[in-house]
């Protein structure tokens, strides 16, 4: 049985996301996924307890169930998730201590994005069936991903009040509902003008989703899972190794830039990036470039000295 505290803290702890951190449904969903992670664990005892008699005695145990069951990168966010919300509860006036003051988090090391090159993206667009609505809308969404380095749930909630094709942007609503204006090609403002036109324009359109641009067959918005779906179907059809996500092509988009010359601070801004150290990730993807044009051309290095 579940002390039935947690349900109202909990629900005040998604109020004070939303409303005071200003986070997206999406980080609130994964936030409120931690906490009730641990009340599932602490549902297996007998005696009920409550979000204020959680010692770090059971936090430690809970986190050593976890540690077989998931990653260190998960394990991370968990345990950032219960800290915020005990933090929260401290804010309130609920608790005095925090039994997640002395819990560490896993150090999991920085992992470097995966990266398509130019030539790969092209094949994934191309070989999707462009003669169906729905294969040619999914050319048009990797379009898009990759023209304008969207997140996933910016690409799903993007609008047709959004489009700004006389001046050359879009505007997207990132995390935390911070709104950005990002450039678009004429190519891609191309692609996105037919299937307007072409495709959805045909559609029995859901009036909760009149604004939005990229539809399903049913007139309504996208999930995230489907643009999963798209591109995982798009890899496989050109036998493509890589494990790639919508992310993939946000990352390809940056280092492009990098590698092209456009300075980290324009980058920045483009990606929405509130801090320049997210940012600063590409840099390192960018040296590896420059390795490998380094040991290809330069008279000193080996590769050039076998030839």
């Amino acid at each position: 049985m579940i002390h039935k505290d947690w349900d109202y803290y909990l629900s005040s702890f998604r109020t004070y996301l939303k409303l005071e951190r200003a986070l997206s449904e999406n980080s609130i969903a994964n936030y409120t996924f931690d906490v009730e992670r641990l009340i599932t664990y602490l549902a297996q005892y007998n005696e009920v307890i409550s979000p204020l008699e959680v010692t770090p005695d059971l936090i430690q145990a809970f986190l050593y169930q976890i540690n077989a069951e998931v990653a260190p990168t998960t394990q991370s966010r968990i345990i950032s998730g219960l800290k915020s919300f005990f933090n929260y509860l401290l804010l309130e006036r609920c608790l005095d201590k925090s039994p997640m003051d002395l819990i560490e988090v896993p150090k999991t090391g920085r992992k470097l994005p995966d990266v398509l090159a130019l030539e790969e993206i092209d094949l994934l667009m191309e070989g999707i069936d462009h003669s169906t609505p729905e294969g040619y809308r999914n050319r048009v969404i990797l379009e898009t991903l990759y023209s304008c380095g969207l997140r996933v749930s910016e690409l799903t909630h993007l609008r047709k009040s959004d489009l700004f094709f006389e001046e050359g942007f879009i505007r997207i609503i990132g995390k935390g509902e911070k709104h950005r204006f990002v450039p678009i090609g004429p190519d891609t403002m191309g692609f996105i003008n037919r299937y307007m036109q072409e495709i959805r324009s045909h559609l029995k359109i859901d009036s909760k989703y009149s604004d939005i641009v990229f539809l399903n067959r049913r007139g309504r918005q996208l999930t995230r899972a489907m643009i999963f779906t798209i591109v995982k179907n798009a890899a496989v059809e050109i036998g493509l190794k890589k494990q790639i996500s919508p992310h993939t092509f946000r990352h390809s988009y940056a280092t492009h830039l990098l590698e092209n010359g456009a300075d980290i601070r324009a980058i920045q801004l483009l990606l929405g990036h509130e801090s320049i150290t997210t940012t600063e990730i590409y840099t390192h993807v960018n040296r590896e470039h420059l390795r490998s044009v380094l040991e290809k051309f330069h008279p000193r290095s080996s590769s050039v000295n076998e030839k």
